[in-house]
């Protein structure tokens, strides 16, 4: 069964340019690695200027695999030189009924 994800990227100071890179090489690399659905992903932006990903896992057995994945496992130490992970409760529009974020392209 799919497992949606939303994960929210703060990109560390002068460092937007290579987490939204990041960001774009992580969903081709997922598809690459078939462990992510054909469901069209969404990237967001945050008023705070947190980047929003939101994608589906093909399985809860795909997210596991990732984490044993070198060639996903390299692309997540991009994202740990870039960003700090976000949770969506500190984020402005988290405290809105309906959140909106700026779309911006993958």
């Amino acid at each position: 069964m799919e497992r949606a994800v939303i994960v929210a990227y703060t990109p560390k100071l002068g460092q937007e340019d290579a987490l939204l890179a990041a960001v774009q090489r992580h969903l081709a690399v997922l598809r690459e690695e078939k462990l992510i659905s054909d469901r069209a992903p969404y990237v967001l932006r945050s008023a705070s200027g947190a980047v929003v990903e939101v994608f589906q896992w093909r399985s809860a057995e795909a997210i596991r695999a990732a984490h044993g994945n070198a060639a996903v496992q390299a692309l997540w130490a991009e994202f740990a030189a870039a960003c700090e992970y976000t949770p969506l409760a500190q984020l402005p529009e988290a405290q809105q009924l309906f959140a909106e974020f700026e779309p911006i392209a993958a």
